[in-house]
Formats: structure tokens, C-alpha cells, sequence
């Protein structure tokens, strides 16, 4: 199991500010399992308008989240170093707790199938210990980001 701070992540996916949602990989067993954790400091550009006055997580952001998070673990599997992730769906995701500034979310990723160019995840958030996001997501593997 490794750990991964942003610097280290953002060597595997190309994701960054204000559109990279890790902040570290907490255990990483490539191509098996990551678990990742990102701290809402309140200060994020979507809580502007999601809601003045009453700023919450979009779920579309923490699913986003997860799926930086499954990159990393399936970008650092050696069958897949230097390949590019994509979406290519996203099923059964249930929101299941309101996420607001200064919660900490930890994603944490299984892989269901990994072969070829498609992967696929199931992934859970949670906050605190408590369910905040779960689904599956599924994946395209790319030699080199569309163009």
C-alpha cells in the first residue's frame, strides 16, 4: 500500500486546479484498491452559487472525486502507466448525506474489472465514517488524451 500527496497525483492523472478534487491517496494497491481523501475548505469555485448562503457539495463533484481517484489506482497499475482515463458510465450512484465545507471525504475504490481499454469501480464515499456517495463508475483507457 502506498500513500500519494497532490504533487505525486498529479504525476498520474492530469487534473489539476480547480478541477483536481484529491488532496492524497491514502492506500493505493494498484489496480486493486485506492482510497483517496479530500478536505471542502469552503473556499472551492462551485459552492459560490451551489448555494449563496448555504454552500453544498454537488453531487456531480464528488462523483467526479471518485473517478480521479479510481484513475490513480487504475493509472499506477503497471499494465496502464501513462494511458489516459475517461468516463464511459456511471451507474446505481445514491446520494446519501448533504457534504458542506469542512467536511473530509474519503473515496474509497474497489476495482471490478480492469482488462483491455475499459475499467470499471465501485466506488463509496464517506464523511466522518458516515455513506455520503456510492455507485459503480466505468471507464475507457486511452494510449493518449482525446483530441
Amino acid at each position: 500500500m502506498t500513500a500519494m500527496d497532490r504533487d505525486a497525483i498529479q504525476a498520474i492523472i492530469p487534473h489539476r486546479d480547480p478541477f483536481l478534487f484529491v488532496d492524497e491517496i491514502v492506500e493505493l494497491e494498484p489496480g486493486v484498491r485506492a482510497h483517496g481523501r479530500w478536505t471542502i475548505r469552503g473556499d472551492e469555485w462551485f459552492l459560490q452559487g451551489h448555494f449563496p448562503g448555504n454552500p453544498i457539495v454537488p453531487g456531480v463533484v464528488m462523483v467526479e472525486a471518485m473517478a480521479q481517484t479510481a484513475a490513480v489506482c487504475a493509472l499506477t497499475h503497471d499494465d496502464h502507466k501513462g494511458k489516459f482515463g475517461v468516463f464511459a458510465g456511471i451507474d446505481g450512484v445514491k446520494f446519501r448525506r448533504i457534504v458542506r465545507p469542512g467536511d473530509v471525504l474519503d473515496m474509497i475504490i474497489t476495482v471490478d474489472r480492469l482488462r483491455g481499454r475499459i475499467g470499471r469501480v465501485n466506488g463509496e464515499t464517506t464523511v466522518g465514517g458516515e455513506a455520503a456517495v456510492e455507485g459503480t463508475l466505468t471507464f475507457g483507457l486511452l494510449e493518449e488524451p482525446p483530441a
